[in-house]
């Protein structure tokens, strides 16, 4: 289980890598399309990726809206569902 620290972390990375999509998760859950249980297992899921450096420096790269995650992301279903609207 992750501690404390790391959920933060890997919350603040899915987070900004949904900003960085043109994602905003809070209105995502006014409107339905995405539930706190499965932005809690977005998160959950993160803190199993071995990549949280690249993810930061992916992220910190980025100019504007990026058209995709990285592909080694494990959110990226979540995020091309939540896109496609």
């Amino acid at each position: 289980m992750p501690g404390r620290t790391d959920y933060t972390r890997h919350a603040r990375l899915v987070d900004r890598m949904a900003g960085t999509l043109g994602i905003d998760l809070d209105e995502q859950m006014m409107r339905g399309r995405v539930t706190a249980s499965q932005i809690d297992d977005a998160v959950l899921g993160c803190t199993g990726c071995t990549r949280p450096c690249d993810c930061e420096s992916w992220l910190a790269a980025q100019e504007g809206a990026a058209p995709e995650a990285p592909g080694y992301c494990r959110n990226t279903t979540l995020f091309e569902a939540l896109r496609d609207t």
